[in-house]
């Protein structure tokens, strides 16, 4: 009998070094990663995680892609700081931000980011940039807020018409992307993510690699495209996405993101365009440019500007375009205050 229940003894004490594992390590990556920004209460309790950096001109506030963080931002905003005040924030349910407490579409995120400035002190007019869903939650901010936008700048933004209810063949791909960041979750408490993606980020990779490895080859596949998407960002930033990555919390704000995206398609598909603030859409050579009809429904004042060796990820692969728009759009806002170069 002992022999038999060795086992599951020896399971037990893994899981619970695995969990003091993860929390010891927790607790040394928001020492470590925090001191760079602060938290803004937005009421009941919630706080939003806001980096600063800049002064000057009106700020540049950037929102990220739909399970992205602030990190994302990083390169962009150093640059852009030199020549306006800037902040980058991690959304509730990401990042070092709270749960979220309500459904995660582009009117309920733009209701907190609009707290969020005015607890911050952060003040209008304000030059809003969105990647991916985060342009869905720019235009819905500009729309409710018109009096305090001066400038938009949409990097590839989300296009309703390619996801359920619109495109129903790819809610699949919503069920697998929620029911896999499901699974994410205990193995993130028990620390078997953050031994993973440390080994992939901070150290050689060999752990993650085997993982990786036992999960098919859908796993070395994942496994390729994360290697190749955080391989364009700073290296100074690896360690800090890999302690996102870490966290349940992630995982469980992922899965809210995705599981909510169409009721962001319903919320958005027939959005009113946008009147009297200047767009510009920066859009992928390697995705097909928004006809007129479409930009029209987006704003009365919309540049499309293509990106010619980019895929959806633009301000990783031509992060100068995306600085120079939002340099522009700055500019023709307050050109007097304003530097030729920088």
């Amino acid at each position: 009998m002992i022999l038999l229940l060795a086992p599951f003894a020896m399971f037990a004490v893994l899981a619970v070094l695995g969990v003091v594992y993860q929390r010891v390590g927790a607790r040394r990556d928001q020492k470590r990663f925090t001191a760079m920004g602060r938290w803004v209460t937005i009421g009941g309790g919630c706080r939003l995680f806001v980096r600063e950096q800049g002064a000057g001109g009106p700020s540049v506030i950037f929102e990220s892609g739909i399970a992205a963080t602030n990190l994302n931002w990083f390169h962009i905003q150093e640059h852009v700081a030199q020549f306006a005040h800037t902040a980058s924030y991690d959304r509730s349910g990401l990042g070092w931000s709270s749960p979220a407490s309500s459904v995660r579409t582009p009117g309920n995120i733009a209701t907190e980011l609009h707290a969020m400035l005015r607890s911050a002190g952060i003040e209008p007019p304000y030059v809003l940039v969105g990647h991916s869903f985060g342009g869905l939650v720019v235009r819905r901010f500009a729309l409710t807020y018109p009096e305090e936008v001066c400038g938009i700048v949409l990097v590839d933004p989300m296009r309703c018409e390619e996801w359920p209810p619109l495109d129903p063949s790819k809610q699949s791909q919503i069920d697998r992307g929620v029911k896999l960041t499901a699974y994410a979750v205990p193995i993130a408490r028990v620390g078997l993510a953050r031994l993973a993606v440390t080994s992939l980020l901070c150290r050689s990779g060999l752990v993650c690699g085997k993982l990786a490895g036992a999960a098919g080859e859908g796993g070395k596949h994942v496994l390729g495209r994360v290697r190749e998407e955080v391989g364009k960002m700073p290296p100074e930033t690896w360690p800090m996405v890999a302690a996102h990555w870490s966290r349940p919390s992630y995982y469980v704000g992922m899965s809210s993101h995705v599981g909510a995206v169409p009721q962001t398609v319903r919320e958005m598909m027939d959005a009113e365009p946008i009147h009297g603030i200047p767009v510009t859409i920066l859009t992928p050579a390697k995705s097909s440019p928004l006809c007129q009809e479409r930009l029209a429904r987006i704003g009365d004042n919309v540049q499309q500007i293509i990106a010619p060796a980019s895929a959806h990820w633009i301000h990783l692969d031509e992060p100068d375009l995306v600085i120079e728009s939002i340099r522009g759009m700055v500019m023709s806002t307050i050109p007097e205050a304003l530097p030729v170069s920088v």
